[in-house]
């Protein structure tokens, strides 16, 4: 019989609770654009729309690995965002404004 996930979470060693809200947290910092397209309740053809495509276009642009920034700006605006650039180095973070509207 399947168990209902509250029961089996509470179970959990405090610990373990905390690890799985860490992890939890951190995948939500870090979405593939399809998964975050769902996260924004969005359909591939409501998203289309939007960006005046058709679904096929937003199917394929979720399946790039490389594409135009100015398209993934689109894509991003298209949710309700904003697309910021950022270089990492070790000793801080510099925001690349080269690529701002």
């Amino acid at each position: 019989m399947a168990k209902k996930f509250a029961e089996l979470e509470a179970r959990m060693a405090p610990e373990a609770r905390a690890q799985a809200q860490a992890l939890y947290l951190q995948h939500l910092k870090e979405l593939p654009l399809h998964e975050l397209r769902k996260a924004q309740e969005l359909s591939q053809e409501a998203l289309a729309k939007k960006l005046h495509i058709n679904q096929a276009a937003v199917s394929k642009m979720e399946r790039r690995t490389d594409m135009y920034i100015s398209t993934l700006r689109n894509y991003i605006q298209a949710m309700g965002g904003e697309l910021e650039i950022i270089a990492t180095f070790a000793d801080g973070q510099v925001k690349i404004e080269n690529f701002a509207e």
